[in-house]
């Protein structure tokens, strides 16, 4: 399997401080990779920076061989990366429905006077985008909530829904910034069955930034580990797990003893 995503030389400098610091790691085409590491690691950083979100200070990021470093992120959205956030952004006086369909409509081919016309190819893809939307939130266990207005559903459907927008970009590289946050272990644990089932159904990429150990040592095949804006170790589940610089750097000094 080869690389879909080549991060060299990662650095992101606010004024004299290195959020990201001269990181290196490769993603894995078809694979769910984890990005983990202390509060203000550095993993947020490294997510805006690969959808262009912020400007690179120095490095470059490679999706698919292409260098996209410092692409506008309308554009990192084209080329097949889409993303989650640590907070959530839905359009909340929409309901669910509308706003996975706002997001599908990124795929339509038709033109600005076809739609103004209602042209017969403007309400062919119109049916096809609706049903697209339909077909993801029934697969997304949405469906039922179709008519709900975002903002008035339960955080963890929130989130559910942030997750089943992003899939409706075609993505195919997903990044899910804390999906689990908020989420009590029940929800956590339908969370890392659903990641696993979206990898393997859309077949696609996922790399996930997660403080729920459980769920990043339950569904990730490679971890990489940050601190301080900087690499700290990479490897399987059961390496990681293990570490004890990762330990110390969890925990503390003191923790890492015991």
């Amino acid at each position: 399997m080869s690389n879909i995503l080549e991060i060299k030389g990662l650095t992101k400098r606010f004024g004299g401080l290195a959020a990201v610091d001269n990181v290196d790691f490769d993603v894995r085409e078809g694979g769910i990779t984890g990005l983990i590491g202390p509060n203000g690691a550095g993993k947020t950083t490294i997510f805006n920076l690969i959808t262009g979100v912020y400007k690179v200070s120095s490095g470059n990021v490679f999706f698919r061989q292409k260098d996209i470093t410092n692409t506008e992120p309308y554009l990192v959205a084209d080329y097949g990366i889409t993303r989650t956030f640590q907070n959530i952004r839905l359009f909340k006086n929409l309901n669910v429905f509308e706003n996975v369909l706002t997001a599908c409509h990124a795929s339509a081919k038709y033109g600005l006077a076809e739609s103004f016309l209602r042209l017969p190819r403007f309400r062919k893809e119109e049916l096809a985008l609706k049903k697209k939307a339909m077909d993801l939130l029934d697969y997304m266990g949405l469906a039922d909530r179709k008519d709900a207005i975002a903002n008035g559903l339960p955080y963890g459907l929130q989130r559910r829904l942030e997750i089943t927008r992003a899939l409706a970009l075609d993505p195919k590289l997903l990044l899910l910034d804390e999906p689990a946050a908020g989420m009590n272990p029940d929800e956590t644990e339908q969370l890392m069955k659903l990641i696993a089932n979206i990898r393997d159904r859309f077949n696609l990429t996922v790399l996930v930034i997660e403080h729920h150990m459980d769920l990043v040592m339950g569904v990730c095949e490679h971890i990489v580990v940050l601190n301080f804006g900087k690499k700290l170790s990479e490897g399987r589940a059961e390496e990681i797990r293990g570490n004890k610089q990762v330990i110390e750097a969890y925990l503390g000094g003191e923790h890492a003893e015991c």
